[in-house]
């Protein structure tokens, strides 16, 4: 599963892509988690806010950090 957090770097990115390693590591779901700081990029992916966050390529989540319940329904395909 790829995930990418999509932002400029900011302290809710940062701590978005701390709690999915967190998550995943505790589900025990591997994961291949990419930052993508490129405004173009991001842009062209249909997100205006960030933090956000796109799972193989779908974009899954913006505007605010996730909550660890979200994150656990995306790592378990248990999207709510």
């Amino acid at each position: 599963m790829k995930i990418q957090v999509l932002g400029k770097g900011c302290s809710k990115c940062e701590l978005t892509e701390k709690l999915i390693q967190q998550t995943a590591h505790q589900l025990g779901v591997p994961v291949e988690l990419e930052k993508v700081h490129d405004m173009q990029q991001i842009v062209a992916m249909g997100v205006m806010s960030t933090p956000a966050v796109a799972i193989d390529g779908k974009v899954v989540h913006s505007g605010r950090i996730p909550q660890q319940e979200q994150i656990t329904a995306w790592l378990t395909g248990k999207e709510k």
